[in-house]
């Protein structure tokens, strides 16, 4: 009976620790949605500027009237556009990077989840065996053993406030 008492004794901390992993979760995604929503504008930007510029550079390859100052002009305007993808690609690399690093407690949180986890099928355990036993048996160290007879040890015997604390912690 002990050790469903320390059992029913560990569950808010379980409780606790798996509601900090969803609080961990919650702001990590909002984190990384914020940091996505923010790139997506240069994206759709570099998207739109890089599809224009290979439509001019095709007509360009097959006009006929290709002057020297108008190729020229044209590789100014790539070199621009390189320039604008180098910055566009460091933007990016920086809010992968972020977007790594608000996943970094997925680590965390999994090793907490596990722990609460192993708390409670722990408790689902004992909780089944004590509501299993037979008629008569008291669950002790995992074995069903006759129940013993007569009056109990004062400083062995339950108190009856443990006894409520545990009816009322399992509903009764």
């Amino acid at each position: 009976m002990t050790s469903v008492l320390h059992l029913l004794q560990e569950m808010p901390d379980a409780r606790e620790r798996l509601a900090y992993a969803s609080r961990m979760t919650e702001v990590a995604a909002h984190e990384v949605l914020g940091i996505v929503e923010s790139a997506q504008p240069e994206c759709q930007r570099m998207v739109t500027q890089c599809r224009d510029m290979g439509a001019a550079l095709d007509r360009l390859a097959t006009s006929q009237d290709l002057t020297i100052d108008r190729a020229r002009s044209i590789v100014r305007l790539c070199s621009g556009m390189v320039a604008r993808m180098g910055v566009f690609a460091g933007a990016q690399h920086a809010a992968l990077g972020d977007i790594m690093l608000r996943q970094d407690f997925q680590d965390l949180s999994g090793q907490v989840i596990g722990k609460a986890v192993a708390l409670i099928q722990n408790a689902e355990a004992h909780l089944t065996e004590v509501f299993e036993a037979p008629i008569g048996a008291a669950v002790h160290n995992g074995s069903a053993a006759p129940m013993l007879t007569g009056p109990q040890v004062p400083d062995k015997a339950l108190k009856q406030g443990e006894v409520d604390d545990l009816m009322a912690s399992l509903g009764f």
